[in-house]
């Protein structure tokens, strides 16, 4: 089952793609007909939307029923199948490529993640997503990036607190911002504060900030960054990480690497749905 916020979103995506009626599936299919599909993977891909496609499916036609052939986080191999759809056929047909368009959203994302988290094994890196996001589906993409062995960072901006140089720059530095929110805040909010020069790294330490985002330093700067904090903060490494390089980054001790490509572009996964 997927949250009622979910439902909504899923309500919104078929409202916007169905519009007035299904001007084909209502001429060519008999509103008596029942089919069955299957959902294949035409390459190897973490699973993940299931939930989501069987809300799909219910909403267009509460006969429509969803038979996972996978659990969620599993990982499918191409040509295996992942689930299959029995019901209404014009219903089928009718919520196919909203269900599929979130579910190879969703799968692309679990399955980029998947990736980044196994280059990172044996590290105690976390990998962590950012708020870089599809507007309004942040929240499943989140969860996708969680289904794939990742962490989430902030849901949104309510979710914590983190001081990015344009704050600093509207603030007057990372002193006088970090007394500001010190002075406004409860006792319970931890403060992130970005740092790109290892001075700031030490002003940030000297006002006690307990979260330190490490901006675009190269490797070298990132093993002077770890051993000058020396485990007083917890340090989050961002800034263009890729499959490529994010080993390298850490082994360099940081706590914490954020990737915004595990949802900005992770793009789609490739899968078939064919009737029966």
């Amino acid at each position: 089952m997927i949250d009622r916020n979910g439902r909504k979103i899923v309500t919104r995506a078929l409202e916007m793609d169905i519009g007035r009626g299904d001007l084909t599936s209502e001429v060519l299919v008999d509103d008596r007909q029942t089919g069955r599909a299957v959902l294949w993977a035409r390459q190897e891909l973490v699973a993940c939307g299931l939930p989501v496609m069987a809300e799909v499916f219910s909403q267009v036609d509460g006969r429509i029923r969803l038979e996972p052939a996978c659990v969620e986080g599993a990982v499918v191999g191409a040509g295996e199948a992942i689930c299959r759809v029995e019901g209404p056929a014009r219903g089928i047909l009718t919520g196919e490529r909203v269900a599929l368009n979130f579910f190879q959203n969703l799968s692309a994302i679990a399955t980029v993640t998947r990736r980044y988290v196994e280059r990172v094994a044996g590290t105690k890196a976390r990998v962590v997503d950012t708020r870089k996001t599809t507007p309004g589906l942040g929240s499943m993409q989140k969860y996708a990036v969680r289904t794939g062995g990742g962490h989430n960072h902030r849901l949104g901006l309510d979710d914590g607190i983190l001081v990015k140089e344009n704050h600093l720059a509207l603030a007057g530095g990372i002193t006088a911002a970090v007394a500001r929110l010190r002075a406004r805040v409860g006792h319970l909010h931890r403060i992130e504060v970005e740092c790109e020069t290892l001075a700031q790294v030490e002003e940030a330490l000297a006002v006690g900030v307990e979260v330190i985002l490490l901006d675009n330093m190269d490797l070298a700067g990132l093993r002077r960054a770890v051993a000058l904090v020396a485990g007083r903060a917890i340090l989050e490494a961002s800034g263009n990480v890729t499959l490529e390089t994010i080993r390298g980054v850490a082994e360099t001790g940081v706590d914490l690497i954020s990737v915004g490509a595990l949802t900005h572009s992770a793009g789609s996964v490739d899968v078939s749905l064919r009737v029966e």
